[in-house]
């Protein structure tokens, strides 16, 4: 009976801790086949092949070993639409408070952002970025080993909106 009842526990233990990994997931599945809006999915495989390349100066050669230890990254995103802080309240409600702290936010005349991480021994394992503005919406999910410093040289060097901001965070151990 007792070991029935510790089975149990660990069931609903592991139930309670995907059904909040899957928070994220839910909010990209309700709206990834909407028409109106933009998904980007890269995978780990991609990011992989990416490591492959040989960097000449020093910072390619720290974003390569960054990229490496990337496993996907999802954007879905929405422009020209005036439903844009409904669904950045829609999907910063849907973060579980338990696995991500907030990490930073931004609030601008035109654009709110937000950015949680999500550690796992010590290291950040996902970083999540939700953008809302008068007439944009953005939701990024980056997830692997990630360093923020690096992740910001890689926003500004494929131009993803808001990760240049990541440059802003004071390192934890200073």
């Amino acid at each position: 009976m007792k070991k029935l009842m510790v089975g149990l526990v660990l069931i609903a233990v592991s139930v309670t801790a995907q059904a909040q990994n899957d928070a994220i997931a839910k909010f990209f599945s309700k709206y990834q086949d909407n028409e109106q809006f933009s998904q980007v999915t890269i995978s780990g495989k991609m990011f992989s092949m990416m490591a492959n390349l040989t960097g000449e100066t020093e910072d390619e050669k720290a974003m390569i070993r960054a990229i490496s230890k990337i496993r996907g990254l999802r954007i879905l995103s929405k422009s020209d639409t005036r439903d844009s802080r409904t669904l950045y309240k829609e999907a910063a409600s849907m973060i579980p408070s338990k696995e991500f702290e907030e990490l930073m936010t931004i609030r601008d005349k035109d654009k709110d952002m937000k950015f949680f991480t999500k550690e796992s021994g010590g290291k950040i394992s996902e970083l999540v970025m939700i953008m809302g503005g008068n007439d944009d919406f953005m939701v990024m999910t980056l997830f692997g080993e990630i360093d923020l410093k690096e992740m910001s040289k890689i926003g500004k060097a494929v131009s993803i909106d808001g990760l240049e901001n990541l440059e802003k965070i004071k390192d934890k151990k200073n």
